[in-house]
């Protein structure tokens, strides 16, 4: 039986951009924000990579491409879509959008069977240990899940690899790819990144092995799903200790987006969230300082104790 839903890889044809239609949004006055950087668009300068605690790399070109989706029918490709998209394999948020903007609500489909779009989760298992959400006096735009240096880490909906890159201050070697249903993903911390850039992947399909390279105090792989460039809690789509997705349809509306204004605030009247762990029996320094994401010398260092010293059950020791 003929594969009727096969899908081809889009065709890339680039263009000269149209500098006409280039539009710069306000900037925000707090740089130390990351959410502040992650959504901000000026033509005028070279756009900078943005991450947890990135550096900024060699950006190369940005381009305005023509993409075509076909099918395969009846032994012909068939055009089913055009449409006009930013294809930059270089920079992780292109895309010049500030999500609070946002007049209508998008529908998105995470997975559709029908058309053999199917979705899988990142990992064979995924204990969360780091959510997304304030960590410290920054932001976290993703949700960390522990795994060993090694593991597989697999494309979660169909796409194609937009960035294969290294970033030794924030994601390491990581990978961001772009999906039909209108999201990129993106997986960091990867000892090895193996999907190429162009690769149209089907979800499941192998895209590199877990690790811990970059700014990461242990193997684990950073989880991020985005609209537009615009991060989104990957915990609103995901059960992740169930394993599971939580709708094949999931909304995207402009609320989603407003931690934006409590980052800027939290930052501008210098406030911060202490995280504090009450010690069990069987609790280890290495163990404790894993589970929230952090280095063993960080909760030495808040806590004024050492490596050697006995945790009693019930003492309570500071995170962040």
């Amino acid at each position: 039986m003929k594969d009727l839903f096969k899908v081809k890889s889009p065709k890339i044809q680039y263009v000269r951009p149209d500098t006409t239609i280039l539009i710069e949004y306000e900037e925000f006055p707090d740089e130390s924000s990351d959410a502040g950087k992650s959504i901000r668009f000026n033509p005028k300068k070279e756009l900078s990579i943005v991450s947890e605690d990135t550096t900024e790399l060699d950006l190369g070109e940005q381009h305005i491409v023509e993409v075509s989706e076909e099918m395969l029918i009846d032994s012909s490709w068939i055009k089913i879509a055009s449409y006009y998209a930013i294809w930059d394999t270089r920079n992780i948020n292109p895309y010049r959008m500030d999500g609070r903007q946002l007049k209508d609500t998008v529908d998105i489909t995470l997975y559709d069977p029908r058309t053999k779009r199917d979705y899988r989760m990142p990992l064979e298992k995924t204990p969360v240990t780091s959510h997304f959400g304030h960590r410290g006096s920054r932001w976290h735009y993703g949700t960390d899940i522990d795994l060993n240096t090694g593991d597989s880490i697999f494309a979660a909906f169909d796409g194609v690899v937009r960035i294969n890159k290294w970033d030794g201050g924030g994601y390491g070697n990581y990978i961001v790819v772009r999906h039909y249903n209108g999201l990129e993903t993106l997986y960091g911390h990867m000892s090895k990144a193996i999907a190429e850039t162009g690769t149209f992947v089907k979800a499941g399909e192998l895209l590199g092995l877990g690790g811990s390279t970059g700014r990461s105090t242990g193997p684990h792989l950073h989880y991020e799903v985005r609209y537009q460039g615009n991060p989104i809690d990957p915990e609103l789509m995901y059960e992740f200790p169930a394993y599971l997705i939580k709708d094949q349809n999931f909304q995207i509306t402009s609320a989603l987006f407003n931690y934006y204004n409590r980052s800027k605030s939290s930052s501008a009247t210098g406030a911060r969230k202490s995280t504090y762990h009450t010690v069990r029996s069987g609790d280890t320094l290495s163990g404790i300082a894993k589970r929230y994401g952090v280095g063993v010398s960080q909760v030495t260092r808040l806590n004024g104790i050492s490596t050697r010293t006995t945790l009693k059950v019930g003492r309570k020791l500071r995170i962040r």
